[in-house]
């Protein structure tokens, strides 16, 4: 046996301490990191230590731990929401540390194990901790190299590295990795900070990134056997309900919590206007919530309606200051001197994320230490809210993110983790928070709805001379235009939102998307000419063009374009988001009668630099078209008096499978750049594509998403 230093042990038995606390046995979390030596890097500090790993230095021990039998620990802050992380990751440091990926073990955004990798939002996993992760990977090789090179008493350079064995090239003399593991050089050796400059694979020698790799967890999925956030029990646990006030903006008056309090078996707290219920199950937390609600006085806010939504966002648009116009060229000159100007507003309604998962949390209090269960995608940023929340020490919190059930950019936010926890201290027990899907689709923040006012120039010879762009209320995110034109002015604008809004799957690029390559069908049909060749003509960036030829040719689209039709129509559009690029080509049924628009078939190119799972990617770039299909089709959330009107899936009408199309996904491989991330940017291009394939077949612009209530609208 390995003897440990006097301060290894003092911090292993905190370690220890610590994960009991939590709720795991020794027995278990030996388990968890296998039967290697438990490395640590300075006292007080476990492999769980908080130094950001996506750029700020960290211990080699932060991010790689070596288990006796042969597996690799790699720890990273990440969240798998189903985009596929836990195998891009574990392919990342397979391939540096030189070993098969299922000798990888990935431990994934638990705040007392890993360091804080940032928010898994932003397509950020590809570019940022991808590296991250093979720097520390690179890095432990290099060291492992180093020792047995100490040990042999030879140059490194005459080392060898191979399914986890170092072999001296000369003397065919071996070790593994195994046989390093719980060694106390390797322990100190792994103290050293991660280098930054330390060389990586190329990918022309990539063996293990660039190929198609399973999620690892995959069995458990499909068998049932992971269990997700909401799935999370611990003992003696409650589960609780908390009251909603009848509308945004509402103000708890009085309540009367006696005949609540008085059910055997049930907790009832308030603190302000929280008021919360908990029981041992959740049928009787929400008898008891129901007997509470009946007595409760609220004061009502009056609160904007849908049906004023776009004049109110236009009448409290905020400019000035960051909501300043960039301009380029003379945009007031050029549009006096075209030959035609086009002037077009389009709007986007508020869209909610509805994640398969709802949110959901468990807390639990143990001496004034806070652990939570949750299904939110910024594990630290979740833990530095709960901390302020209760004003405790951030290291006495701890949040452990199981691989969840969907976010799509909304679940930033911990609110569910925040009323289990009020809850759970107040009960004096662990308590569950599910959140049903009429609280997810109420009380969730929104995709941005918007109002995006679009002005263009053309010359005589049909040139594109002018673009005036601006965005109310939905962001700036691909607000720029990838076209050459020579006068410019773009503006995004804040506005006073009526909804609670935040972040969705590639934010207001969706909608940037939408409007400018919608209006850029409307400028080429003004200058009489063929959509593709209109954009190609005002095109320089080379990326963007390969993805549109590429989609061209795959779909047929000169052949195709031809043939349409009163009823079926064709329509493209590209993009550029997330240094990534995207094309697409659709084709449309469009059922006047009824007022349908049925997408027939989607073909779409995307680019992304270095492919580093393609099976993976695909999966991505299909999951984009499919959920942007919603949006642009039907998704809109209604309201009225501060209340949401469709809060159900019976009434909020995401893509079914009647809905889905042929899809037809081309990866454009391109190796001289940066990989870039492929969960969003797929997703901008389906919109404006359908809405320049119906107008096509039936001379209709659809100037709204979602785009078949539009149609229902004109053709009434």
């Amino acid at each position: 046996m390995i003897e440990k230093t006097a301060t290894e042990e003092k911090v292993n038995s905190k370690c220890f301490e610590f994960v009991q606390e939590a709720g795991l046995s020794r027995r278990a979390f030996v388990q968890l990191l296998g039967t290697g030596l438990l490395i640590t890097v300075t006292e007080g500090i476990s492999i769980g230590q908080r130094s950001r790993g996506g750029g700020r230095s960290i211990a080699v021990a932060a991010r790689v731990h070596l288990n006796r039998d042969g597996t690799i620990n790699v720890m990273t802050g990440k969240v798998e929401e189903g985009q596929g992380p836990r195998a891009q990751l574990s392919q990342a440091a397979a391939e540096e540390l030189r070993v098969p990926v299922d000798r990888i073990h990935l431990i994934m955004s638990d705040t007392g194990l890993v360091p804080d990798d940032g928010i898994t939002a932003g397509s950020r996993t590809t570019p940022s901790t991808v590296p991250a992760v093979r720097q520390g990977a690179a890095t432990a090789r290099e060291l492992l190299v180093r020792l047995a090179a100490d040990r042999w008493k030879v140059d490194a350079a005459n080392l060898n590295v191979q399914d986890g064995v170092i072999t001296n090239k000369k003397t065919r003399q071996t070790i593994s990795y195994a046989d390093l593991a719980g060694s106390s050089d390797v322990a100190e050796a792994f103290k050293q900070s991660v280098s930054s400059d330390v060389a990586l694979k190329p990918v022309s020698e990539w063996k293990v990134l660039g190929e198609s790799v399973a999620r690892p967890n995959s069995r458990d999925i499909l068998t049932g056997a992971h269990h997700y956030p909401s799935d999370v029990v611990r003992p003696n646990m409650l589960y609780g309900k908390i009251l909603r006030p009848p509308s945004y903006g509402a103000t708890l008056q009085s309540i009367d919590l006696s005949k609540a309090r008085a059910m055997k078996d049930v907790f009832v707290f308030r603190d302000d206007q929280f008021v919360g219920c908990a029981a041992p199950s959740s049928f009787l937390a929400s008898q008891a919530l129901e007997a509470v609600a009946q007595t409760a006085s609220w004061r009502i806010t009056p609160q904007p309606s849908g049906k004023e939504l776009f004049s109110h966002l236009k009448e409290h648009a905020r400019t000035g200051g960051r909501s300043s116009p960039r301009t380029r060229g003379s945009i007031d000159s050029a549009l006096a001197s075209a030959s035609k100007v086009l002037s077009e507003t389009y709007t986007l309604a508020y869209v909610q994320h509805t994640p398969m998962e709802p949110r959901a949390a468990i807390a639990e209090w143990n001496d004034g230490k806070l652990t939570v269960w949750s299904g939110v995608d910024g594990p630290q940023r979740v833990q530095g809210d709960l901390a302020r929340a209760f004003d405790v020490p951030s290291d006495r919190v701890r949040v452990i993110v199981p691989d969840m059930g969907g976010g799509f950019g909304g679940k930033h936010t911990g609110e569910a983790a925040e009323d289990a926890a009020r809850l759970a201290r107040a009960a004096g027990r662990p308590v569950a928070v599910h959140w049903t899907r009429a609280e997810e689709f109420t009380w969730a923040y929104f995709r941005p709805a918007a109002v995006i006012e679009c002005k263009g120039g053309l010359e005589a010879n049909g040139s594109l001379i002018a673009w005036d762009f601006t965005n109310i209320n939905a962001g700036g995110s691909a607000i720029d235009t990838p076209y050459n034109i020579a006068n410019t002015r773009i503006l995004s604008a804040g506005s006073d939102s009526p909804l609670r809004q935040g972040s969705y799957r590639c934010l207001a690029a969706t909608g940037n998307n939408f409007a400018r390559e919608s209006f850029m069908d409307e400028l080429a049909a003004a200058a009489g000419a063929d959509p593709l060749a209109f954009r190609l003509a005002h095109l320089e960036n080379s990326r963007i063009r390969t993805v549109l030829e590429t989609v061209a040719k795959h779909f047929n689209w000169a052949a195709r374009k031809k043939k349409v039709t009163a009823e079926i129509g064709v329509g493209l559009a590209c993009g550029t988001e997330k240094n990534s690029v995207v094309a697409a080509c659709v084709e449309v049924h469009v059922d006047r009668k009824r007022g349908q628009i049925k997408v027939n078939e989607v073909c779409e190119a995307f680019e992304c630099g270095p492919v580093q799972n393609p099976a993976n990617l695909t999966s991505q770039v299909q999951g984009c078209i499919m959920m942007g299909l919603g949006p642009a089709l039907r998704e809109e959330m209604q309201f009225e008096d501060g209340k949401i009107l469709n809060a159900s899936f019976a009434r909020y009408l995401v893509p079914r499978f009647e809905d889905v199309p042929k899809i037809d996904v081309h990866l454009v491989k391109k190796t001289d750049i940066p990989s870039a991330g492929g969960g969003e940017t797929p997703i901008i291009a389906i919109a404006p594509a359908i809405g320049n394939a119906v107008f096509a077949a039936t001379g209709i612009r659809l100037r709204a998403m979602p785009m078949q209530n539009a149609l229902r609208r004109q053709l009434a």
